[in-house]
Formats: structure tokens, sequence, C-alpha cells
């Protein structure tokens, strides 16, 4: 659900140029979004400035805090390649291993072995999403190449991809600025102004079965198809968009030609459905929890926005490994351009960092039910609230 869900209004255009017009081949987010952070909103430090180990969480302003991360904000060519050879070869072997198993006749076992073959294109998408922010290796062209290469595998066109998710780091938490890049969330007096089919189709939007099953085949197969929500930006996404479906019907014939189109068919799709899901998921855990944070422009913050609007979801090692660490997605936000391999060493570094948002897990479940923003309690709330009240 990270595409934009919505037509694109003028007020959104006009954010989506601005947000071009601020960033940088080089470097996309973080000096940028922090420019116009209301220091207002933050106390300052009142800890020796040399001693960054001795900060707590609520003392830096946004500002320091980039300073404080600056160290770590400096990829190393042979671990990101390795990190891509480690994810690349694993996805080809298991994608082998389904295919081998349906011509042999064991369709289950295919079944089956597509799930850590999707795991492993959630991954890949993850290293396109590092090289979107220009942290995956020190060069940006490289970044660029390697994540439009990523992107036909993920069937996620990656230009396009990379300027609507810039725009989600610069808005996200923010009631004005809701749209592109987000999953959508209404506030409950936004709810209950709706007709009763608006209110129909925001709950059937909400359903388990449509955000994690329907919606992302959906998103992944058709909307990434065009430029939805930058139909009127100009020619940059429909090149994007254009070009990741030129490679994608390259690919997909030449796999039919070589494999049989039934048997790319039945390995493929249920690869690519499940990864779908997988991704939705991970993206919906990480700001869509009952104490995020949510506000209108004159309360909104940056750093409020990271530390308390996104989650530190705390999977267990191996999935954590698997998932690139996208579950520190509050340090990830405070400073995207640190490499997603580094971001465990940061929460070693700083203790502190460990305790805000925290989700384990069984936490992560019950956040299924949350569909409203409750602007009175500053929560999300499920439907049943609503009724209550």
């Amino acid at each position: 659900m990270h595409a934009p869900n919505h037509p694109m209004g003028r007020a959104t255009r006009n954010l989506y140029h601005m947000t071009l017009a601020n960033m940088s081949d080089a470097n996309m987010s973080d000096t940028n979004f922090t420019s116009t952070v209301p220091e207002r909103s933050v106390r300052q430090s009142q800890e020796p400035s040399g001693d960054v180990g001795a900060v707590t969480l609520g003392e830096p302003s946004a500002r320091n805090w980039m300073q404080i991360l600056d160290q770590y904000r400096h990829p190393s060519i042979v671990r990101s390649l390795g990190e891509l050879a480690a994810t690349f070869i694993p996805l080809i072997l298991f994608w082998g291993a389904a295919f081998a198993a349906y011509k042999l006749g064991y369709w289950w076992l295919s079944l089956l072995i597509a799930v850590p073959a999707a795991v492993f294109i959630v991954r890949m998408f993850l290293i396109q999403h590092d090289c979107g922010h220009g942290s995956f290796l020190p060069y940006q062209k490289a970044n660029d190449w390697i994540g439009r290469f990523i992107g036909v595998l993920t069937m996620t066109p990656y230009d396009f991809w990379r300027r609507t998710h810039a725009i989600h780091h610069s808005t996200t938490g923010n009631l004005d600025r809701r749209g592109i890049g987000d999953v959508d969330t209404l506030t409950v007096n936004e709810y209950l102004s709706r007709s009763w089919w608006g209110r129909l189709r925001y709950r059937l939007y909400r359903n388990p079965l449509v955000m994690f099953g329907i919606g992302p085949a959906y998103l992944f197969f058709l909307q990434h198809r065009l430029p939805v929500g930058l139909m009127r930006a100009g020619w940059l996404p429909w090149i994007s968009t254009q070009a990741t479906n030129a490679g994608l019907a390259l690919l997909f014939a030449g796999l039919m030609w070589l494999l049989g189109w039934k048997a790319f068919l039945f390995v493929h799709v249920p690869i690519m459905l499940i990864a779908a899901s997988i991704g939705v998921w991970l993206f919906y855990v990480q700001h869509q929890f009952e104490s995020t944070f949510w506000s209108d422009s004159a309360g909104w913050s940056f750093k409020d926005a990271a530390l308390q609007g996104s989650s530190h979801y705390d999977l267990p090692p191996v999935l954590r490994w698997l998932t690139a660490n996208i579950g520190i997605h509050h340090i990830h936000h405070l400073s995207s351009k640190i490499p997603f391999y580094l971001l465990n060493q940061v929460l070693r570094d700083h203790p502190a960092l460990e305790k805000p948002q925290r989700l384990s897990l069984l936490d992560s479940l019950g956040c299924i039910r949350l569909a409203l923003w409750d602007e009175e309690r500053g929560s999300l709330v499920p439907f049943k609230a609503v009724r209550r009240r």
C-alpha cells in the first residue's frame, strides 16, 4: 500500500514538484526534510555536545540527531555487494527449486517453496529501497541503476517509487498532507461525516482480506503499471513506469519461452503475490499502530514523526536479517541515509533508541484491527470505538 491511492490534486502536485526541487541526486531526504523542522516542538540537548553517547532520547532536536547519526551514513561497497549477492543468489535458487518441483509433478511443494522465494523478493525490494535513499552504495548513479534493475524483479518502477517515497518521508504523520506513499487513514470525524457508501468503501479498504490480499495484488500487478497519483507530474514518472513495464515484458516473455507459460505462471505468480502481501504488511506495521503520531501541519515535526510515528518492529534475528532491518523504522525515518545493515549498530550504540514505539511480532497482530485516528485520544482506534461513541 505504498503507492498513492487517490488522484493527485493541485496541492499534492505542488508538494511533489517542491520535493523534486529540494532533492539532489546524491542526497534525497535527510538534510532537506529537516530544514523546516519547527524547533519549538523539540527540546534542545543539555548534555555536552561532544559526548553523543550520553545523550538520552528526549533531549536532542531533529537536527542534533542528524549530527549524532551522521557517522553511520557511510555505506561499504564490499558489504553492500555482499548483501546483494546474499539476497539474489538464494532468490534464484528458491525460484529454480519451485520450478523443478512443479515440473516433477509436486505442485504443492512448489507452492511451499514459493514462501522463502517471496521473502527474498521482499529483501530485494528493501535493497531497492536503500538505493532510492542513496544509502546502498556511495555513488548515486550506481544506486539508481541497481535500483532500476531490481525494480524489474520486484515489479516496482524505481524512479517513480523513489519520488513518491521521498514525499512519504517528508509528510508522514501530517494530517494535512496525506495521500502520497501512505496507507489511507481517516480521522474519526472524517469517517463520521461520510455517507454510508463512503463509510462502506473505507471499511472494505481496511478489511484485512483487502488490505493484505487483494490490495497488494492490485498494487504490484496493476497500479504500478501506470504512474498513479503522479499522472500530471510530467514525463519522468511515465518514463520510469513504462521502462519497467518493458523490462518486465522482456523478462516474462523470455522465461515463458524457455520454461513454458503454464509453468512460469504457476511458479512466479504465487511468489509475487506472497511477496506483495509480506511487503504491504511490513509497510503497514511501520506506521499503523495504536500510539503512532498524526498531527496537522502546525503541530507536526520531523523528529516526532520519526520517533513517535514510526515503529521499532523488534523481530527475531533471522527475520530481522531477512527483512533488511526495515523494522528499525524509527531510526530509518530519522536518518534515511544510514545503510540498512548499520541500523543494528545504531541501536547498540544508543540504547535509548530501542524503546520508542517498540512492537513485538505478537504485538503487531493487534494492529490489524486499527482503522481510524482519534484526534481526541491521540491514538489509532478500531471501528468499534466509533460505535461506542
